[in-house]
C-alpha cells in the first residue's frame, strides 16, 4: 500500500521532526486486540516496497551469527505476537534488529494503545533518529504510531510525525492520516484550519499520480471527509464545504449519512435554521438510511437556535411514531423559512452555496415534504438534548419534570442514562442547588446508573464557584476513593480555577504539582490558570517560570491568552517598563496585542502614573484602528494584524490618565473615538476630575509673555475639553477647533 514515493538518506534522518518521550494521561487501552482494527489501520499488511541494505559491520564472525540469532528470535517472537518478551529482547540487544523487526515492534507497540506501549515505541523513533536509520521504518508502523498517539491525546506528536512522513515521501495510510484530521477538527483553537492544511496537502499528493493503484490505499474515502467537512462546519466555512462536497465525486467517495448530519451543523453555524428541515429531506430523497444520530442533530440544532418548541413538536411526532416529520418541521419554521430566503436572495454567495448542497430547498414551494422510511421513537438521547435547552433557558422544574418522564417509559432505550442524570445535575449546579445535585447523584447509585468522571467534575465546577473548595476536595476523595474514578485534567483545571476564585495561590499550585505527580499532563488551560493564580496575586516572576514551562511543553500550544496572562502580572504591580519587555517579546514570537493586552498596559500606566506612556500607548492603538477603518489588509504575509476594535475598559482607562495630567487634545481625541465605536463617555467622571484638578489652570497674571505664549496651545486644548464637558468656556456662542490658529487666539 504505502511504497515511498521518495525517500532519500539525506532525508530519512528528519522524518521525526519533534520526538520527545512525555508523560501523558492516556484512556484505557482496547478491550481486545481483535476489536479495534476498523478503528486504526486495516489488517491487511502495509509493506513498503523497498530493499534494504544491511548496515551492519560486525568485526567478528561470532557477532554475526549472535545478530542474526537475535533477528530470527524477534522476529519469531513479534509473530507470536509476544510484545512484551519482543521488547525485552530488543532492550537487551546492542545492534540494530532488522528493518521488518524493528517496523513489526513499533507496529505491535502502538496497536496496544497504552501509555508504556506508547513510549516505548517512541523511543524506538528517538534512537533511530540518533543513529541515522528512521529509513529502516515503514509507513505502516509509522501510521500506526500516529494512531495511537491521536488516540492518547498526543495530537502535536501526531501531526508532526504525518508532516514528516511526508516531507520524506511517505503516503500514509487513509486511516491513519484522517485519524488526525478528525481529531484536528475538533480541536480548539486552530484545529480545524490545520486539519484543512494537512487534508489538502495528501490530495495534492495523491493527485500526482496518474496511476490510482499506486495510491489506492491512501486516497481519501467518505470518512476521511467527513472530517475535513466537519472542520470547516466547526469554522463556518460554507465556500471551502462546498468545494470539498464537489470534491469527493474526484475520489470516488459517496456521501453518507455522516455527511449530512455534519451538513445540519454547518447550517446551524452558519444560521440557517430555514435550512435543517431540507437537510434531512435531501438525504431521505438521495435513499441514505437515516439514523438516530441524524435525528438527534435536528432536534440539537433546534435547542442550540433557542427553538425549543419546534424540538418539543419534534420530539412529540417521533413519540406518536409519525412519518410525516418533514411536514411538521417545514410548517414550525414556515414564517423562518420565508424571512430567511429572502436575506439569503441578499447574500448572494451564500444563496449559490446552499443552492448547489441543497437543491432541492429552491424548489421546496412546489414540491411535497417525504416521509420518512419508517417510524423513529426517540431514545434517551433525544430526550436528554430537550432536557438541555430546558437546562439553558434555565427551566430547571421542566429538566425535572422531563427525567420522571422518562423513568415510566415502557422502552428500555428511553430510559435516563449517565448523560441524562449529568444534564440534570448540571442544571441544578448552575442555578446553585447543590445539595439537589448531590441526591440526584445519590439516586443514580441507588438506581445502577453509575456516575462518570464528568458528572463529578460539574459537581466539583459547582462546589468551586461556591467558593466552597473544602467540600470540593472531599468530593475529590470521594470520587477516587468510592466511585474509583481517577480525576482527570480537567478536575484540576476546576480545582486550579476555585482556588484562585478564594485567592489561594499556594493552593492552585498544589493541585497542579498534584496532577502532574499522577502523570496527568497539563493542557494549555491549566498552565494559564495556574499563571492567572500568580498574576492576581503579585507574583509575575512566578508566573512567568510558570509561562517558560509552558513554552518547553510540546504537547500544548502558547496562545495570546498566555501572553496575556503574562503581561497581566507585571501590570498589576504598575511595572510598566516589564510589561513592555514581554509585549516586545509577544511581537517577536508572531503574536500582537490585542485589547486586553492594551487595557492591561493602561492599567499599568495608570498606576505608575506615567502619562507620557499613555500618550505612545495611544499613538499605537490609533494606528490599528486607523488601519481597521481605511481596510489595510493588503499585507497579508504580514503575522501582525492591522485592525484592533477598542473596548470601554481600554479607551476609558487612557481617557482618565489623559485629562489627570492635562492632555486635553490627546483627551478629546480619545473621547471621539469612544463615540464612534459607540461607547458613551463618562462625562460626568472627566468633569469632577477637570474641576478638582485643573480649575485653576492658566490663572497666574504674573507669567512672563513667553510662558503664556509656550502655554497658548495648551489653554485652547483645554478650552476646548471644557467646551465638550459642558463647563464655562470661552467657545460659547462660537464654532472651535483644535488646529492652532495664526495671529493670537
Amino acid at each position: 500500500m504505502n511504497a515511498p514515493l521518495y525517500c532519500s538518506s539525506s532525508c530519512s534522518s528528519s522524518l521525526i521532526s519533534n520526538p520527545y518521550p512525555l508523560t501523558f494521561h492516556w484512556s484505557p487501552p482496547p478491550p481486545s486486540s481483535s476489536a479495534t482494527t476498523s478503528t486504526t489501520v486495516t489488517s491487511k499488511p502495509l509493506r513498503l516496497h523497498r530493499a534494504y541494505t544491511c548496515q551492519a559491520n560486525p568485526t567478528t564472525a561470532d557477532l554475526s551469527l549472535t545478530t542474526a540469532h537475535n533477528d530470527q528470535r524477534l522476529l519469531f517472537l513479534l509473530r507470536q505476537r509476544k510484545t512484551e518478551e519482543a521488547w525485552t529482547l530488543y532492550t537487551q540487544s546492542t545492534q540494530l534488529p532488522t528493518p521488518t523487526c524493528l517496523s513489526r515492534l513499533v507496529s505491535q507497540l502502538s496497536y496496544q494503545n497504552t501509555p508504556l506501549s506508547l513510549s516505548r515505541a517512541q523511543s524506538i523513533l528517538t534512537r533511530l533518529r540518533h543513529d541515522r536509520q528512521l529509513h529502516r521504518l515503514d509507513a505502516n508502523s509509522l501510521g500506526l504510531l500516529a494512531v495511537s498517539a491521536t488516540k492518547s491525546g498526543q495530537l502535536l506528536y501526531a501531526v508532526s510525525l504525518i508532516n514528516s512522513m511526508l516531507r520524506s515521501g511517505y503516503l500514509p495510510h487513509v486511516k491513519a492520516w484522517s485519524a488526525v484530521v478528525s481529531r484536528l477538527a475538533s480541536s480548539p483553537d486552530d484545529g480545524p484550519t490545520q486539519a484543512l492544511k494537512l487534508f489538502k496537502s495528501i490530495t495534492r499528493r495523491v493527485l500526482r499520480f496518474s496511476d490510482v493503484a499506486m495510491v489506492t490505499d491512501s486516497r481519501p474515502d467518505t470518512a476521511a471527509f467527513n472530517n475535513v467537512l466537519n472542520a470547516c462546519a466547526n469554522m463556518g466555512d460554507r465556500k471551502m464545504f462546498l468545494e470539498l462536497f464537489e470534491e469527493m465525486s474526484e475520489f470516488g467517495a459517496e456521501p453518507d449519512i455522516l455527511t449530512y448530519n455534519v451538513l445540519i451543523k454547518l447550517c446551524a453555524r452558519c444560521d440557517r435554521k430555514d435550512l435543517l428541515v431540507f437537510v434531512l429531506e435531501r438525504a431521505i430523497e438521495k435513499g441514505i438510511p437515516l439514523c438516530m444520530t441524524t435525528l438527534h442533530s435536528l432536534v440539537a440544532a433546534y435547542v442550540g437556535f433557542g427553538d425549543l418548541e419546534t424540538a418539543e413538536n419534534m420530539v412529540q411526532a417521533m413519540r406518536e411514531e409519525r412519518r410525516d416529520l418533514c411536514k411538521i418541521l417545514r410548517e414550525a419554521n414556515m414564517e423562518d423559512y420565508s424571512e430567511d430566503k429572502e436575506d439569503a436572495i441578499e447574500d448572494e454567495d451564500e444563496n449559490n452555496v446552499f443552492n448547489k448542497l441543497l437543491p432541492n430547498w429552491v424548489d421546496a414551494s412546489n414540491t411535497e415534504p417525504p416521509l420518512l422510511p419508517k417510524a423513529y421513537p426517540p431514545d434517551s438521547r433525544i430526550y436528554t438534548t430537550l432536557m438541555k435547552g430546558y437546562m439553558m433557558q434555565g427551566r430547571v422544574s421542566d429538566t425535572v419534570r422531563m427525567l420522571e418522564a422518562m423513568r415510566r417509559q415502557d422502552d428500555n432505550a428511553s430510559h435516563p442514562d449517565q448523560v441524562t442524570y449529568t444534564t440534570v445535575i448540571s442544571a441544578l449546579v448552575k442555578v446553585g442547588s447543590m445539595d439537589r445535585a448531590r441526591q440526584v447523584l445519590a439516586e443514580m447509585t441507588r438506581v445502577g446508573v453509575p456516575a462518570n468522571r464528568i458528572t463529578y467534575n460539574i459537581l466539583l465546577k459547582g462546589y468551586c464557584q461556591q467558593l466552597q473548595i473544602d467540600k470540593a476536595k472531599e468530593l475529590l476523595k470521594e470520587m477516587a476513593d468510592d466511585a474509583e474514578i481517577e480525576p482527570d485534567v480537567v478536575s484540576y483545571n476546576t480545582l486550579i480555577d476555585g482556588c484562585i476564585q478564594v485567592d489561594d495561590s499556594a493552593g492552585a499550585l498544589v493541585f497542579f504539582n498534584e496532577m502532574r505527580a499522577k502523570g496527568i499532563a497539563p493542557t494549555k488551560v491549566s498552565y494559564t490558570t495556574l499563571m492567572k493564580a500568580f498574576a492576581l496575586s503579585g507574583q509575575p516572576k512566578l508566573a512567568n517560570q510558570v509561562f517558560d514551562e509552558m513554552i518547553k511543553d510540546p504537547r500544548v500550544k502558547v496562545d495570546l491568552i498566555a501572553w496575556n496572562m503574562l503581561v497581566e502580572g507585571y501590570c498589576k504591580l504598575g511595572l510598566v517598563e516589564e510589561a513592555k519587555k514581554i509585549i516586545q517579546r509577544m511581537k517577536e514570537s508572531g503574536f500582537y496585542p490585542n485589547v486586553a493586552t492594551y487595557g492591561s498596559l493602561a492599567n499599568a500606566i495608570s498606576l505608575a502614573r506615567k502619562p507620557g506612556e499613555a500618550l505612545l500607548l495611544w499613538k499605537e492603538v490609533k494606528e490599528r484602528c486607523m488601519a481597521q477603518k481605511e481596510g489595510d489588509n493588503s499585507n497579508s504575509d504580514s503575522p501582525i494584524p492591522s485592525t484592533l476594535k477598542p473596548d470601554e475598559n481600554l479607551l476609558d482607562s487612557l481617557a482618565d490618565i489623559c485629562v489627570r495630567a492635562a492632555f486635553f487634545q490627546k483627551a478629546l481625541e480619545i473621547v471621539a473615538c469612544m463615540e464612534e465605536y459607540g461607547i458613551p463617555p463618562n462625562k460626568t467622571k472627566y468633569k469632577k476630575i477637570y474641576v478638582e484638578m485643573h480649575s485653576r489652570m492658566f490663572t497666574s497674571k504674573h507669567a512672563s509673555q513667553a510662558r503664556q505664549d509656550r502655554r497658548r496651545e495648551r489653554k485652547r486644548a483645554a478650552e476646548a475639553f471644557k467646551f465638550w464637558l459642558g463647563l464655562p468656556n470661552s467657545y460659547y456662542g462660537s464654532e472651535w477647533r483644535l488646529e492652532p490658529t495664526y495671529g493670537g487666539e
